[in-house]
């Protein structure tokens, strides 16, 4: 039991905060609310009740009696809550049930009156507390029925003096059952009746305010989460007492052996709980569930969002896989792949975030799902995908090495102005569930701001690559200027030569030097002014065949070249930027083979397409340099080299309506491939229609 003083305190005082409750609700509660006059009458008797507990104390018959008449009329009090949205009068259940309880409530009285103590020791005590365990069930099941069969707009109004009324309640059920079980166990219980009539009276002065509707209890996830922990930690320990006050029966040879058994399922039960990812997202799941009304805390997820694709490059991750960790954070995915479209629109690994074992093709997806993804912007659902389920034709389109891979979970199409920038594939969480709504909105709304920095990223790395050009172009240009004047001054030293040399084979000895010399220098001055003026030279009919011949018969002195082809290639193009796009990508070839391995180029005309294969044995390319560096200009792996000769032979062939692909493996080589359409063929095309069109 509570020291005088204490319960002296703590009565008086909510009797006090009672009171002010009862002159606040009379003087600014809204009259229209029907359960007003009942409320303040409750709380003016309660203030009452608490007055006399603190004066003569709860077991005074003074108290008793007016314990009853508050019980009534905050019984009158839940009623009229009923004619807030008009079930008072139309369910005649919550009449039948609120005049039960009236009258076990007022059977109360001749307990109090008769005094049955004197009779029958403790009789009229265990009775009093089973009518009140009987009126406490009767009210906090009416409580129920009141809240979840009210309209939206009357729960909100109800829902305040509906939870303090359940505090009470609650805790009076607690109390007589403990008095009923055993009178000195309700103790600790009934220091809490005080703090229990506070929370009745502040939850219903709270309801009475006017922006009662709009005041809600919304503790942070944080909170919550730490509240269930200490929670189970509190019931653990309950159970611990609980054994430990059993073991006390065991007899004395077995104790020890019983407490060291417990001890060792305590030890291995925490060792299996603590470390479980598993377990504690389970909780985490449970928790957020049932306790709030939405999953994501958006606030929090919002702050970790921004923290992880802001934070700087320096401090770990590039931006890409920063990227794809901050959607992943937010299903809680272990990994993610970041799939980037090319010029047509294919899909390609660009990045990935602890997912390395992952097998990803050249070809990661189709155009046809990228375009179909941009379209919709819907977040793909691979498990819906593998059961056949599409909602804009996606289905059909999704890789087979993505439908293969379980652990592939949502893909998430990064749209910016309608233009896919790119697709975050996220890993299956650990604790496996289906996307819903939730996901599909917050993942949207972070994909679109994900696909904004990846997109002002790839804008300031083309400014960084035009002043780069820009520069370059400057160099060329001094470049220039000094090779032509160089072959002016030996255009002009083969001139005196040939008229003053005395010795004849001097003289042609000399001659045919500077000739070649010249000639080259000339060659060397027409190439560089074709730098940044690719597709500017005419277009004629040349055969790809031979001038992959000549340039084979040109590095023939430096290295091993093999040559083959199956006949003339005719092709429409440039045939000094073919010329130079092929001996660009044969000098690489002979630069990455070592001394006895051969380099091998290969013209073939098919009827339909003429192709030029320029294959060494070096050491190969990474797949990600294939894809993000190789073509990419001022990127090279010699030392010195501009990098910018893949770049240039990549727009030359694409200048001429031609393709150029590469396939490298490292450690195996590398095989680069031109392809054109045969000169000519439009024409055979329309010829043979026509010859169709006469023949019908």
């Amino acid at each position: 039991m509570m020291g005088g003083a204490l319960a002296f305190s703590l009565y008086a005082f909510a009797g006090v905060v009672c009171g002010l409750a009862a002159i606040a609700i009379s003087r600014t509660g809204s009259h229209r609310r029907p359960d007003r006059t009942a409320s303040v009458i409750a709380l003016a008797l309660t203030a009452l009740w608490c007055g006399s507990a603190a004066e003569l104390g709860t077991h005074h018959s003074a108290s008793q009696g007016l314990e009853s008449l508050r019980n009534l009329a905050w019984i009158a009090a839940l009623y009229r809550l009923f004619a807030i949205d008009g079930r008072d009068r139309a369910s005649a259940s919550v009449r039948i049930v609120i005049f039960a309880l009236a009258f076990v409530e007022l059977l109360q009285f001749p307990l109090l009156v008769l005094r049955f103590d004197d009779l029958v020791e403790g009789s009229a005590a265990r009775t009093a507390a089973l009518l009140r365990v009987l009126l406490a069930t009767g009210a906090l099941f009416l409580v129920h029925d009141l809240v979840a069969k009210a309209e939206p707009m009357t729960r909100r109004t109800i829902a305040w003096s509906a939870g303090g009324l359940v505090i009470w309640w609650g805790l009076a059920l607690n109390y007589h059952v403990a008095l009923l079980l055993a009178a000195n166990a309700a103790g600790a219980l009934a220091a809490m009746r005080p703090l229990a009539i506070l929370a009745l009276a502040l939850a219903v002065a709270i309801g009475f305010a006017r922006n009662a509707a709009n005041l809600r209890l919304r503790p942070s996830r944080t909170v919550m989460m730490k509240t269930v922990a200490l929670a189970a930690s509190g019931a653990c320990l309950f159970v611990a007492l609980f054994v430990s006050r059993r073991l006390l029966a065991v007899p004395d040879d077995l104790v020890s052996l019983a407490q060291m058994v417990l001890l060792i399922a305590a030890t291995v039960g925490a060792m299996w709980w603590l470390p479980s990812h598993s377990l504690r997202r389970r909780a985490r799941v449970l928790v957020l569930k049932h306790l709030f009304r939405h999953r994501y805390d958006y606030r929090g997820e919002w702050i970790r969002f921004t923290e992880t694709i802001g934070r700087e490059q320096g401090a770990g991750l590039a931006l890409k896989q920063r990227a794809i960790q901050a959607l992943a954070d937010i299903t809680d995915s272990p990994a993610g792949l970041l799939l980037t479209p090319d010029e047509d629109g294919t899909l390609g690994l660009e990045a990935e975030w602890n997912w390395p074992d992952i097998a990803v093709t050249n070809a990661a997806a189709p155009r046809a799902l990228s375009r179909i993804m941009e379209k919709t912007g819907f977040i793909l659902d691979f498990d819906e995908a593998r059961r056949g389920i599409s909602h804009g034709g996606e289905a059909e389109h999704v890789p087979d090495w993505l439908m293969a891979d379980l652990r592939a979970w949502a893909g998430i199409p990064l749209v910016l102005r309608g233009r896919l920038v790119g697709l975050v594939v996220l890993a299956r969480p650990a604790l496996d569930r289906r996307l819903d709504w939730e996901d599909f909105d917050l993942l949207g709304i972070a994909a679109r701001q994900v696909a904004s920095y990846l997109a002002e990223q790839a804008g300031q790395e083309a400014l960084e690559e035009a002043g780069r050009f820009d520069e370059f172009n400057r160099r060329i240009a001094f470049v220039m200027h000094d090779v032509k004047n160089l072959s002016s001054q030996m255009a002009l030293l083969v001139r005196n030569a040939e008229r003053h040399a005395d010795n004849p084979e001097f003289r042609k000895d000399m001659l045919t030097t500077l000739r070649n010399s010249t000639d080259k220098l000339g060659a060397l001055v027409a190439r560089l002014g074709r730098y940044g003026a690719v597709g500017a030279s005419g277009s004629e009919r040349v055969d790809l065949a031979k001038i992959a011949h000549a340039v084979a018969q040109r590095l023939r002195p430096q290295h091993d070249i093999h040559f083959a082809d199956n006949g003339p290639c005719p092709v429409i193009g440039d045939a000094d930027a073919l010329d130079q796009a092929i001996a660009h990508l044969a000098q690489n070839a002979v630069d990455a083979s070592g001394p006895g391995a051969p380099v091998r180029i290969e013209a073939r005309n098919d009827g339909v397409r003429c192709t030029v294969s320029i294959a060494d044995a070096g050491e190969g390319m990474s797949a990600h340099f294939v894809r993000n560096d190789l073509f990419r200009p001022f990127v090279s792996t010699k030392a010195g080299g501009f990098g910018i000769g893949a770049h240039e032979a990549k727009a030359a062939v694409r200048a001429m309506g031609g393709r150029l692909e590469v396939e490298s493996r490292e450690g195996l080589g590398t095989r680069f491939t031109m392809d054109f359409p045969i000169a000519g063929l439009d024409t055979l095309l329309t010829k043979s229609e026509r010859l169709r069109e006469d023949a019908a």
